[in-house]
């Protein structure tokens, strides 16, 4: 009786493909507008800037709409060495961060995994950074290597600098800050890929007389590609269009700028807005296409 009784209430409603369809769309309703609102919308305006013509009134800072492709060819012809230098810059750092940032990972991920309260404390250490400004990060650096810092005087005593030499404003500086910067980035995918990795695979491959190099390139490091490819695409993409360090202001010179910095001064120095947004425009499409090129090279296609 009781189960008849259950059973009376005929079976329990079951959801249709529409509603489901509408149930979906509602929960990416809100991704969606902030896409378009925080995304397209700022691109569109971008895009159409970027083709603006001067005023005939010939005021400084006054354009107005237009199709002026030519603007294009005119950054690319004055600003060729600033784009190449932006990626050579973001080449270099990324390769550094990722020597410094695997090693780490790997000792936090795989040799700290038994003793959990180190291993927590150790990544503590590494997102540490994000706790202070980038800014005042970036102005202690310049600090340090000043011109009449300590270090700089005793590499100067000690021959490693000519007594008319100095570290800030040079492309090395400025690397070093890029890599120091971008290191959190590089570090957190590693470990969070390492951390998963099975022991018992390695344990395999000492077990069949394979050396740690061998077991590095044929177990280690294919099992950490994922890792690689999320550290090696957060460092890099920044990088390419960071221009706080390549700054005067900061650990750079009039010969490190980077295409940040050029977009910066177009903005808001020279007003020539079309130019900053042309070069915006070219550098959004330049890493989109590199990275494209890049993953699918790599074989995780599953990352695009």
């Amino acid at each position: 009786m009781a189960f008849a009784a259950f059973g009376a209430g005929g079976p329990a409603p079951v959801a249709t493909p529409t509603k489901k369809g509408r149930v979906a769309i509602l929960l990416l309703l809100p991704g969606l507008l902030y896409l378009g609102l925080f995304f397209l919308t700022p691109l569109i305006s971008l895009v159409i800037t970027s083709l603006e013509t001067p005023d005939p009134s010939g005021d400084i800072g006054r354009y107005q709409y237009g199709f002026e492709i030519a603007n294009y060819w005119y950054v690319i012809q004055t600003y060729w060495p600033h784009i190449l230098r932006s990626f050579t810059y973001a080449l270099i750092a990324t390769v550094a961060a990722l020597l410094i940032s695997y090693p780490l990972a790997y000792f936090i991920g795989v040799k700290m995994r038994r003793k959990p309260l180190l291993q927590g404390l150790m990544v503590t250490l590494v997102i540490a950074p994000f706790f202070i400004s980038f800014l005042l990060r970036t102005f202690a650096w310049k600090q340090i290597f000043s011109n009449e810092s300590w270090v700089v005087n005793s590499l100067q005593q000690i021959g490693v600098l000519g007594q008319n030499q100095y570290l800030v404003g040079t492309p090395a500086m400025v690397i070093f800050g890029l890599t120091y910067a971008f290191i959190p980035f590089m570090t957190l995918p590693l470990y969070s890929t390492l951390e998963r990795l099975d022991i018992r695979f390695l344990e395999a491959g000492a077990d069949l007389y394979a050396s740690p190099a061998t077991t590095f390139r044929k177990i280690t490091l294919p099992l950490s590609m994922p890792g690689i490819i999320s550290g090696t695409l957060l460092t890099f993409i920044p990088i390419a269009g960071d221009y706080i360090n390549a700054s005067g202001d900061f650990l750079g010179g009039t010969q490190t700028a980077m295409i940040g910095n050029v977009v910066e001064a177009n903005f808001l120095t020279i007003n020539d807005y079309p130019s900053a947004a042309a070069l915006s425009v070219l550098l959004m499409a330049a890493i989109l296409a590199l990275v494209t090129f890049y993953v699918k090279k790599s074989g995780t296609e599953d990352l695009l």
